[in-house]
């Protein structure tokens, strides 16, 4: 796919969320399937019983347990020790993996514009509902526009941290080889928490998607797996495609070879893709990990909205 000469990228907040789109994610909350214990006290109510305000239920006393939390109104009326139990609220992390290798700049829409702004989206919704937002991006540029390994940002918290989520996703900059497994590695030694990860990546990796994902398992997150790919790596005759005898060279690596586009190998190459689409697939709900394919044109607001709602991310 060819690399896009000098993509449009979004420099602020505003380019990443404009007002129509914050308003629609007003109502909406990360979802997660299983009952997540956090560090902090946070919005998410828990199945486990805690002290905060809300009274959920009562149980018998047993040696050992809190006076304080004794309900001495019970123990007057029937002369028996009963405890009080409440509702705990429990803290999520959210945690957007963004793969910024070279091959996110190919294809038209940007891949890696689609996926700064989906990062925008599901971190205000997770700022929004006082959960805690990390978003990290494996490989890109730096300043200098020498290649890096791994850069994040943690531990942000409520809507007054938009501003500081937003600055450091628009400064990121695709390019470079793929780190992906090397990245996860450090993801993986680096996490707190527990909560919801997701990655956002073509996952057209030399080395290969599997060891990358086999380490984000467990630690107490739920894996989502968001494919971007460009129309034109769905369909290479989109837009009016190309043909003829090309010399197509790897933006990531550099390597180079010559083909000629003729209908046979386009229909190879329409086989191909989804075959490799369906493998990524098939890896993921083997593993319990949420996997879902985005062409790089789908609006930001019918990801979060319709697609993710379907996979039970979003409420």
């Amino acid at each position: 796919m060819l690399k896009i000469p000098d993509p449009t990228r979004p420099r602020s907040l505003d380019d990443l969320l404009d007002s129509a789109l914050v308003a629609r994610l007003g109502g909406v909350d990360i979802s997660a399937r299983k009952v997540l214990a956090g560090k902090l006290k946070g919005e998410r109510r828990s199945k486990r019983r805690g002290e905060s305000v809300e009274f959920a239920d009562h149980r018998p006393y047993t040696v050992g347990d809190d006076l304080r939390h004794i309900d001495w109104n019970i123990f007057g009326r029937l002369d028996k020790l009963f405890l009080k139990l409440f509702l705990e609220e429990e803290d999520l992390s959210l945690h957007v993996v963004l793969d910024a290798s070279g091959s996110h700049d190919a294809g038209t829409p940007s891949k890696f514009v689609l996926m700064q702004k989906l990062a925008a989206a599901l971190g205000y919704v997770g700022l929004a509902n006082l959960h805690r937002v990390q978003v990290s991006a494996i490989g890109g540029l730096d300043g200098n526009l020498q290649p890096q390994l791994l850069t994040s940002i943690r531990d942000l918290r409520g809507r007054r941290r938009l501003t500081d989520l937003a600055r450091f996703i628009v400064q990121l900059e695709p390019g470079g080889p793929a780190a992906f497994t090397e990245g996860c590695k450090r993801i993986n030694l680096t996490r707190r928490g527990k909560g919801v990860m997701l990655i956002l990546s073509d996952f057209l990796i030399k080395e290969g998607y599997e060891a990358g994902l086999r380490l984000l398992l467990g630690g107490g997150y739920e894996v989502y797996a968001l494919q971007v790919l460009s129309p034109q790596e769905i369909d290479p005759t989109k837009d009016g495609g190309f043909g003829g005898d090309l010399r197509l060279k790897d933006c990531e690596d550099g390597d180079a070879a010559e083909v000629t586009i003729s209908a046979a190998l386009l229909k190879q190459y329409r086989a191909t893709v989804q075959a490799y689409c369906g493998n990524l697939s098939k890896f993921c709900s083997q593993r319990g990990i949420g996997y879902q394919l985005i062409p790089s044109s789908t609006p930001v607001d019918q990801v979060v909205l319709e697609y993710l709602r379907r996979k039970g991310l979003v409420q």
